[in-house]
C-alpha cells in the first residue's frame, strides 16, 4: 500500500464505490422495469389489433397509437421485406432462396435486436451483485488492519477499544451485501421476463411468417 495514502481513505473509497454501485443498482431497477412495462403494454395493444385485422393489408395500415412497441417494430420490417421482395422480382441475391426462410431469417434479426434491448443492463446488475461483497470485504479487511495498528499503538486491548474500530470495519461487509442482494434479486426477475419476452417475439414472428404465406397462397388462388 503507497505510504502517502492513509488507510482510511481507501476504506472511504470502497464506501464511495458501493454507493455508486446502489445508485447504478436502483436506478437499472427501475428503468428496466418501466421499460418491461411499456414495451408489454404496447406489444399487447398491438398484437390484438394485429390479430383482429381482416387481412395483412388493413394491419400494415394500423394507426401509429397502435404501432408500437417491440411487435409492431418487428411486422414493419416484415411488410418492408414483403414489399422490396416483390418489387425486386429476383434482381438481388438476398431475396433468392425459399422466401418463407428469407422472412424468416429478417425477422428473427429484428427480433434478437430487440431482445438485446431488452436484455441491456442486465449484465451491470449481474457484476454488482457479484462483485459488492467483495467490494465491502476488501473494506472490512483495510478497516480490521486499520484498527489493530490503531490498538497496537495505543497498547490496550480492552474490550471497548478493539469493538468499536473492528465493528466500525464491518459495516463495509454489511453494506456490500446490502448492495449485492437487490442486484441479484432484480437480474433474476428480469432474466425471467427477458425470456417471456423473447418466447412472446417468437410466437409473434411465427405467426407472421404463416400468415404472410397463406394470404399470398389465397391471393393467387
Amino acid at each position: 500500500m503507497p505510504y502517502h495514502i492513509e488507510p482510511h481513505q481507501i476504506i472511504d473509497w470502497t464506501l464511495y464505490t458501493l454507493v455508486i454501485f446502489s445508485v447504478l443498482t436502483w436506478t437499472l431497477i427501475l428503468f428496466k422495469l418501466w421499460q418491461f412495462s411499456k414495451n408489454s403494454y404496447y406489444n399487447w395493444r398491438f398484437n390484438n389489433a394485429f390479430w383482429d385485422a381482416p387481412d395483412l393489408a388493413t394491419a400494415k395500415t394500423l394507426p401509429k397509437t397502435v404501432s408500437r412497441g417491440p411487435q409492431a417494430r418487428i411486422a414493419n420490417k416484415g411488410f418492408t421485406w414483403l414489399d422490396d421482395s416483390q418489387q425486386s422480382s429476383g434482381k438481388h441475391l438476398k431475396y433468392r432462396g425459399a422466401p418463407s426462410e428469407l422472412l424468416g431469417q429478417t425477422l428473427l434479426n429484428s427480433m434478437q435486436q430487440e431482445t438485446r434491448a431488452m436484455e441491456a443492463g442486465l449484465t451491470l446488475l449481474a457484476s454488482i451483485g457479484s462483485t459488492a461483497p467483495f467490494v465491502g470485504l476488501f473494506g472490512t479487511v483495510l478497516g480490521i488492519m486499520h484498527a489493530m495498528h490503531d490498538i497496537t499503538q495505543s497498547g490496550s486491548t480492552s474490550l471497548d477499544v478493539v469493538a468499536g474500530p473492528i465493528g466500525d470495519a464491518l459495516v463495509a461487509t454489511a453494506i456490500g451485501i446490502a448492495v449485492a442482494v437487490p442486484a441479484v434479486l432484480a437480474y433474476n426477475f428480469l432474466l425471467r421476463h427477458v425470456k417471456q419476452h423473447r418466447t412472446d417475439l417468437e410466437n409473434f414472428v411465427a405467426g407472421f411468417i404463416h400468415i404472410a404465406f397463406t394470404s399470398d397462397t389465397q391471393d393467387k388462388e
